[in-house]
């Protein structure tokens, strides 16, 4: 069975920074991107930042230059850098995992809370 765990939320001021992490435990068989999804109240959720296997990187314009994506293949582990936090970053942050084949796996989320 597979597991996301995703670690590192929490709150802090604008300006600021945090680090996400997200573990896949489980079997994958070949997997393809990973990445890194928000949602906001009210919102749909909508893409921050993947990165396949190959290392291309896709990010979205309102995140570009200050947050960084990485992923370690060895560990089945990606990672998000974010940094100049701004109060719109506000949202539930969720890991994503899609194998070449098969369904995508989707963690629990993570609050991330920049105050103002």
């Amino acid at each position: 069975q597979v597991q996301l765990v995703e670690s590192g939320g929490g709150l802090v001021q604008a300006g600021g920074s945090l680090s996400l992490s997200c573990a896949a435990s489980g079997t994958i068989f070949s997997i393809n991107t990973m990445g890194w999804y928000r949602q906001a109240p009210g919102k749909q959720r909508e893409l921050v930042a993947r990165i396949g296997s190959g290392g291309n990187i896709i990010y979205a314009d309102s995140v570009k230059g200050r947050f960084t994506i990485s992923r370690d293949n060895a560990k089945n582990t990606v990672y998000l850098q974010m940094n100049s936090l701004k109060p719109e970053d506000t949202a539930v942050y969720y890991c994503n995992v899609a194998p070449l084949i098969g369904k995508d796996y989707w963690g629990k989320g993570t609050l991330v809370t920049v105050s103002s």
